[in-house]
């Protein structure tokens, strides 16, 4: 059974980051291992705080899976503070030969911010150069690169690019239209535009299910357009058979 270590924080309401990740990565048949990154305080709504985790505990925890345990991918989600994204990127280091799924979340799904400009400059130059596959957003990936909000979105991929990740996958969930867009750029171009029919309603989650979903398909050998394909489908029907937890935004059904 193929193994992905996610580096992830502790969701209350069960509707995104570990818990994710291993409903996910079980979907998949694939073994999520799991090091915390932060704790929060959040609900369907919003997160209303962040409880970052000690880096050296990070450490000690991964450095005991790598020793244990064949890891196939490593994912990343919700880093929480900058000593967090130095731990993480020591540990990437030292595994340069395993792919890197990373879902730069700067701020939950009601747009309120999750990251500092120090946090975020420690994401460009610590994370970003050992990512293999990016995903972020629209404002997550104007966030990382300074642009404006009128540029392209193929300005917004080639500057993601020149930080060293390999491929970056920008999903459009946060422009206008009835469509959500969503572009894979590599090599300095643009290698697969996928158009998908945007749902009613608000969701919590769909980017963690997202990145886990194409870091559980390189965990089973599946070539990168592939697993953009795969996981976007499957994404693409958790949303649509979304249900409603609590008060807030919906929960994904990433088992069905």
């Amino acid at each position: 059974m193929p193994t992905v270590l996610c580096f992830s924080c502790h969701d209350p309401s069960g509707g995104a980051g570990v818990q994710s990740d291993i409903e996910v990565l079980t979907h998949f048949n694939c073994h999520p291992c799991s090091v915390l990154t932060c704790l929060t305080v959040q609900d369907s709504s919003t997160v209303h705080k962040l409880i970052p985790l000690n880096p050296n505990g990070i450490i000690e925890q991964a450095t005991v899976l790598f020793d244990d345990i064949a890891i196939d991918v490593i994912k990343i989600g919700l880093t929480g503070s900058v000593e967090c994204v130095e731990a993480i990127a020591d540990i990437i280091q030292q595994h340069p030969n395993i792919p890197v799924i990373f879902d730069p979340v700067l701020a939950s799904g009601d747009g309120t911010s999750l990251a500092s400009n120090q946090l975020i400059e420690s994401i460009k130059k610590r994370l970003l150069p050992f990512v293999t596959v990016l995903t972020p957003n629209t404002l997550e990936a104007r966030q990382l690169t300074g642009l404006s909000s009128d540029v392209s979105v193929e300005l917004l991929g080639q500057r993601l690019l020149d930080t060293g990740v390999d491929y970056a996958l920008i999903t459009g969930g946060h422009e206008h239209g009835n469509s959500i867009i969503n572009t894979l750029f590599h090599n300095g171009q643009t290698i697969e535009q996928n158009s998908w029919e945007r749902l009613v309603g608000e969701f919590h989650g769909s980017g963690c299910t997202l990145a886990t979903a194409i870091a559980a398909q390189f965990a089973l050998g599946k070539p990168i357009i592939e697993a953009v394909q795969v996981a976007q489908h499957y994404t693409d029907n958790a949303l649509k058979n979304a249900v409603q937890i609590g008060k807030g935004q919906l929960f994904p059904k990433r088992t069905t």
